[in-house]
């Protein structure tokens, strides 16, 4: 008789943990790979076959609901190389805001379809605050307000657009990931395909309603809302052509953004009317409409600045001049910021103020921006530090010109 042969030892599967660190290494280093070569054209076909297997694990990720995979590769990417890191996230974000199909009922080939969604940052000012439950009911003013985006040219004609009913506060859109994006721009693809949605669990996962910031009847309220929304276009549609000259990509940009500014004031009352009862008096001050991330960041950069100017106008009103500034980056419990500091005419520390700074910024035009928010509250003595110590004081302070 044959003796038994010794079973083989299985090997062991891989740990879901070092699987799972070995995808976002390999993401990572793509990113560093393509942030290398980018302007190189030495190797053409090799970077190219390196560019489609970055979009398609972006895909897979985003599809598969791997935000895991996604933020942990975006964060090593931050530790390893700046370039790679703004490759990597700019790349993720746009295609988690981009969705493109084919329908297979259509011609053949039926055209590429493209979803992308978009949002509109919007700060409301009001006596009292908005009240979520009053927002949206007006339906001829949303219909007139996707008809008003094609008719100021913001969108093809050819284009479909829906706007979710409902206004999104700063800690709503904070919580929305890449891949919950991405499916709520499956779902939409749905709806603008005329197709009969029971459900849009994405989509309503992102409703959570408003944090509670209580203002009184009387109150002066400034709130940041996002407008968000979905525009179904052919993926070759000429009218979202941007020319390839630089000049003429400039211009093309700048008459985008004319069309944009004028619309913003022929569509105010639309919006007036669907975040609040028709004739309350609102404010509104709208930042410019961009793939959804976009949006997201400038509006929260912009909320950031509107919070360190109120502390620091409320420190003045409580404090005779003059008074001086101090501007540089801060590192708090391993996140930077850009911090504000008032000296009195004692040199005293008045008040201390800061902002996220994001990474990879020009430290020189946050500064400048700071400087121009503080020559509106009467302060035009201004000097930049190279940083602030642990110990919260300036180093190497020098005037601003």
């Amino acid at each position: 008789m044959p003796k038994n042969k010794k079973p083989v030892p299985r090997k062991s599967a891989i740990p879901a943990e070092e699987k799972e660190e070995v995808q976002v290494a390999a993401l990572c280093a793509l990113a560093l790979e393509l942030a290398e070569q980018e302007d190189s054209d030495t190797q053409a076909d090799a970077l190219r076959q390196k560019e489609a297997e970055f979009q398609r694990l972006l895909r897979r990720y985003l599809n598969g609901n791997h935000d895991d995979l996604l933020y942990g590769a975006i964060d090593l990417a931050s530790h390893e190389d700046i370039g790679a890191w703004r490759l990597l996230r700019g790349a993720v974000e746009e295609a988690a805001a981009s969705l493109q199909i084919r329908r297979m009922n259509g011609p053949d080939p039926a055209p590429a379809l493209e979803i992308d969604v978009f949002a509109i940052p919007v700060f409301v000012g009001s006596t009292g605050g908005l009240v979520e439950a009053e927002g949206f009911q007006d339906d001829e003013a949303y219909q007139a307000l996707l008809d008003s985006m094609k008719q100021a040219g913001l969108e093809s004609p050819k284009a479909k657009l829906v706007l979710v009913r409902h206004a999104y506060d700063a800690a709503e859109a904070s919580a929305i990931t890449y891949s919950q994006l991405h499916a709520m721009a499956r779902e939409a693809s749905a709806v603008l395909g005329n197709k009969k949605v029971a459900e849009a669990p994405a989509l309503e996962r992102s409703i959570t309603g408003w944090s509670g910031t209580a203002f009184g009847p009387d109150d002066a309220a400034v709130e940041l809302r996002f407008l968000v929304g979905f525009s179904q276009k052919h993926a070759d549609d000429p009218f979202y052509a941007v020319p390839a000259d630089e000049a003429q990509a400039d211009a093309w940009f700048e008459a985008r953004m004319e069309r944009y500014r004028r619309w913003t004031e022929e569509a105010a009352p639309l919006v007036r009317r669907l975040l609040a009862p028709a004739g309350r008096p609102l404010q509104l001050n709208f930042l410019y409409q961009d793939l959804f991330f976009g949006a997201r960041q400038q509006g929260l950069a912009e909320q950031a600045m509107l919070a360190l100017m109120a502390t620091l106008g409320a420190a003045l009103d409580g404090h005779g001049g003059p008074f001086r500034a101090v501007v540089g980056p801060a590192d708090v419990q391993g996140d930077m910021v850009l911090r504000v500091q008032l000296l009195g005419g004692d040199g005293a520390v008045v008040a201390s103020g800061e902002r996220p700074l994001e990474l990879g910024s020009d430290l020189a035009v946050e500064v400048d921006d700071v400087r121009d928010a503080l020559v509106t509250l009467g302060v035009e003595d201004v000097a930049v530090a190279s940083r602030f110590d642990a110990q919260g004081n300036a180093i190497d302070p020098r005037p601003l010109p």
